[in-house]
């Protein structure tokens, strides 16, 4: 079995967690809206990616929605003691699947009740805000709204440490006003770098930044240099891009996610491979094809 403990660990709030964690919100359906084909597939996923020593998975209730969570807790629950779950808030999903704005106060509430009820949880590690922005990438604004009303449930103590996902860096820092933030949730990868400064400011204050659609998200990164690098030292395309972000900076925490076991088990691989610093320029020269 992979030894995922080689990837490194990090400290999230009071929590500490490796480095290489899992995403799920593939567990749902196409889209990421209904059930899935198999139900008994994506609960073997979650089993094993704990076995394995997974102790961070994020995930959302507008994931399915609620399926997402409902099937983490069928896999897992009770929990493990050192299993962090991160979940988000800001969204909610339509009778079409469309992804929708859910940012005033009571939308926050609602949130965070759908979340504790479907995990089965009487209090969240860690609530991303998510701003949605344009969606997958921020767009500038105030979130002293909406970052207020986390706080206030965290004083409620339904939630220990609250996140964001797709802001600015302006954000954080308004944020970072009105309460502790312990991470961000931006897109980011091997060819979407917009993030650069971002990932080291955050860095420096010892938040941990972690990429969503690490692999390139619903359109899965394709580049020709990738590929020639990952054949040359014997791994895939995606195990490499995986590695290249485990080795960008040390706040950085992995979250690939998947509802196929063999997938599962490559990206854990990621924690054993070894990036040469001749590879690492080569792959920081690599941009989307």
């Amino acid at each position: 079995m992979t030894d995922i403990s080689k990837a490194g660990t990090f400290t999230v709030g009071t929590r500490t967690v490796k480095r290489l964690g899992y995403g799920a919100m593939q567990l749902a359906g196409k889209g990421v809206f209904g059930p899935p084909k198999d139900r008994k597939a994506a609960v073997a996923v979650l089993r094993e990616a704990v076995a394995s020593g997974v102790n961070h998975i994020d995930t959302s209730d507008f994931y399915g929605p609620h399926i997402t969570n409902q099937i983490i807790r069928e896999a897992l629950h009770p929990y493990p003691e050192d299993l962090v779950i991160c979940t988000k808030v800001g969204a909610v999903r339509g009778d079409d699947g469309s992804w929708l704005p859910a940012a005033e106060p009571e939308d926050i509430k609602r949130g965070v009740h759908d979340n504790l009820r479907n995990l089965g949880l009487d209090a969240l590690e860690i609530v991303n805000m998510r701003i949605m922005g344009k969606v997958h990438e921020p767009s500038e604004g105030s979130i002293e709204k909406q970052v207020t009303a986390l706080a206030d449930l965290q004083r409620q103590g339904l939630v220990r440490h609250i996140g964001l996902s797709n802001v600015t860096s302006s954000q954080v820092a308004e944020a970072q006003g009105i309460a502790k933030i312990v991470c961000v949730q931006n897109q980011y990868n091997l060819v979407q770098r917009e993030d650069e400064a971002l990932v080291a400011e955050l860095a420096g204050k010892g938040i941990a930044y972690v990429p969503f659609f690490p692999l390139g998200g619903f359109t899965p990164i394709q580049s020709s240099g990738l590929s020639k690098i990952a054949q040359e030292i014997g791994a895939t395309p995606m195990q490499v891009a995986l590695a290249w972000l485990l080795h960008r900076s040390p706040n950085i925490l992995l979250i690939p996610g998947t509802s196929s076991l063999e997938h599962l088990r490559e990206n854990l691989k990621v924690a054993e491979l070894s990036l040469s610093k001749a590879v690492l320029a080569e792959l920081d020269a690599v941009r989307q094809q």
